[in-house]
């Protein structure tokens, strides 16, 4: 649900870029992604670290693109994004020893450490390969076909994140339930 509801912003700047211009969908996109975050907010009391990140690039890529009226600055916002995300990712883990993945859900999610290794690994590969998928499009493709590729290249992170859950879904425990005790061979005859 929350992949779903990340593609509102999306699927409005779309729907203005097809109904008028860059420049229109840009000012949507930007006001969308204020209201989402605002709802985040209302709901959850407070923003998870992705969701302020892509607001200031939202706006500030958004306010550059509108001031200067020049598009190229919100074509090239989702490599800088992935790109920063990836180079941050991997600087954190490989230089800092840090796993910032764990960080953020480790709260969540109880993971055998190799495996939140993986999933780092794993978004520094994703992170890096979006970046340069829409550096591809935008060198080489029309306005018109990059927001196609806006909105139906949404495909790429519904499956990074589907095929993601299916690999940690053998090894998850939800933080919040109990840890299940086996039995001993003594409890195992025994009843409630």
């Amino acid at each position: 649900m929350k992949t779903l509801f990340d593609l509102f912003p999306v699927l409005l700047f779309f729907g203005a870029y097809k109904l008028f211009d860059i420049y229109v969908a840009t000012g949507v996109m930007m006001a969308a992604t204020v209201l989402q975050s605002a709802y985040t907010y209302a709901r959850e009391r407070s923003l998870p670290l992705m969701q302020k990140v892509t607001l200031i690039m939202v706006l500030g890529f958004g306010a550059v693109t509108l001031g200067l009226h020049d598009e190229r600055f919100i074509k090239w916002k989702p490599t800088v994004f992935y790109a920063c995300l990836a180079i941050g990712l991997a600087v954190a883990v490989w230089a800092l020893r840090k796993n910032f993945l764990r960080a953020m859900l480790g709260s969540q999610l109880q993971l055998p450490d190799a495996l939140w290794q993986r999933l780092n690994v794993a978004w520094i590969a994703y992170c890096a390969f979006m970046a340069a998928l829409n550096a591809f499009v935008v060198l080489n493709y029309s306005t018109e076909e990059w927001v196609n590729f806006k909105l139906w290249g949404f495909v790429f992170p519904l499956v990074f994140i589907m095929g993601q859950g299916l690999y940690i879904a053998p090894h998850m425990k939800l933080a919040d339930q109990p840890e299940q005790v086996p039995l001993s061979p003594d409890d195992a005859g025994k009843k409630p």
